[in-house]
């Protein structure tokens, strides 16, 4: 939609327009006329300081780690499409993470409340995303850059039309970034072949790359990448896989895919990727940004942006050079940012963790029984 498309929009929605007649006159109401206005013209009027024509179109404005936002002020007839936009269309995310997506482009009176109601009543998310269990006390990895660690793993599913079976899922530790790749089998040669050609030469080489202990990612052929690229080989410990640090996202990729239409799962595999975009475009609740700014260092723009006719704020630059240096400052601001959130995260994460659990103290020697899994 155009801004002349919004103007008019806004100057249709009975709540909207009042408050535009205010601004327009270029003075704050009284509170004793603001009281006999519709409920959400006196919900934004409270906010009067932030409102704002531009173009005749009403913004709200905001701050966002010390960046000013520019939010469009959405009128009721849009909010559901916008919500299903940034729900039902980006793999049926967290309510946080809708309200961030949200919050970055528009705004409504009690939108917090609207989202959270539209992801609590959401029946496929009510059906698919079950309560996790939990089961011992947390260790916690950090890291402090991106492609210090890459973890890889593998999810197998049921089998779509296609026969596809698997699906290599790879993420950077320190900026939560994903790719997953859906393959034939779980072959050394398949594992090596689709890291390098959906990874490693797109984004660079990691300093060490950790998996599980599993035939295929312990082989000699893995071994040699590693070799070739100069990453540290490493593993999780035996029969405990919460160690791959890939586990948590894995869980993620397969709830957003139970989300789909019964139609679309036997075709899952052409979803993989546009569902794992949109994680990748969502602020990670560790880190305080998203993957794809992290990795990228500027805001990706969605679907649901072409609606509201949003484009991410982009500086201008005279040169290349400076464009690179405005870059780089930005990315090591944002990196010292991630960590420092990254390890309060942790903390906090591991206190409240360990305290449903009790520990069991072994020592070498120790007889266990090892449970098939």
């Amino acid at each position: 939609m155009t801004k002349e498309d919004w103007c008019k929009a806004q100057r249709e929605d009975l709540s909207i327009k009042r408050v535009i007649a205010f601004l327009e006159k270029g003075q704050k109401p009284d509170l004793r006329v603001v009281k006999d206005e519709p409920f959400e013209s006196k919900l934004l009027l409270r906010g009067w300081d932030r409102l704002e024509l531009k173009d005749g179109v009403l913004y709200r404005k905001c701050f966002d780690r010390g960046s000013e936002i520019f939010q469009l002020v959405l009128p009721v007839k849009y909010r559901d499409r916008v919500m299903q936009g940034l729900h039902d269309e980006v793999g049926h995310l967290g309510a946080e993470r809708v309200l961030n997506l949200a919050r970055a482009r528009c705004y409504w009176p009690k939108m917090k409340e609207s989202i959270d109601h539209k992801c609590q009543t959401c029946e496929r998310c009510f059906r698919r995303k079950a309560r996790q269990q939990r089961a011992a006390p947390m260790v916690t990895i950090q890291t402090t850059y991106p492609l210090e660690l890459l973890c890889m793993d593998y999810l197998s599913l049921e089998p779509d039309s296609r026969d596809t079976r698997n699906i290599l899922v790879i993420t950077d530790h320190f900026t939560k970034f994903a790719i997953a790749v859906p393959t034939k089998d779980q072959k050394a040669k398949t594992v090596a072949k689709a890291l390098w050609e959906n990874f490693l030469v797109h984004y660079g080489f990691p300093s060490r790359l950790h998996s599980d202990q599993g035939r295929d990612f312990e082989s000699s052929v893995i071994k040699e990448l590693c070799s070739l690229i100069g990453a540290e080989k490493v593993r999780t410990t035996p029969y405990h896989p919460q160690g791959n640090p890939v586990e948590r996202f894995n869980r993620t990729l397969l709830s957003m895919l139970g989300t789909l239409d019964e139609k679309d799962k036997h075709h899952w595999r052409d979803f993989v990727k546009p569902l794992v975009h949109a994680y990748n475009c969502t602020r990670n609740d560790t880190t305080g940004y998203s993957p794809y700014e992290l990795m990228f260092g500027r805001q990706p723009t969605l679907p649901v942006d072409l609606i509201l006719g949003f484009n991410p704020p982009m500086e201008n630059h005279t040169t290349h050079s400076e464009y690179v240096q405005t870059l780089r400052q930005r990315l090591q601001e944002s990196y010292a940012l991630a960590a420092e959130n990254s390890k309060k995260m942790a903390a906090r994460n591991k206190l409240r963790y360990d305290a449903s659990v009790r520990a069991a103290y072994l020592s070498a020697g120790d007889r266990v029984l090892v449970r098939n899994v």
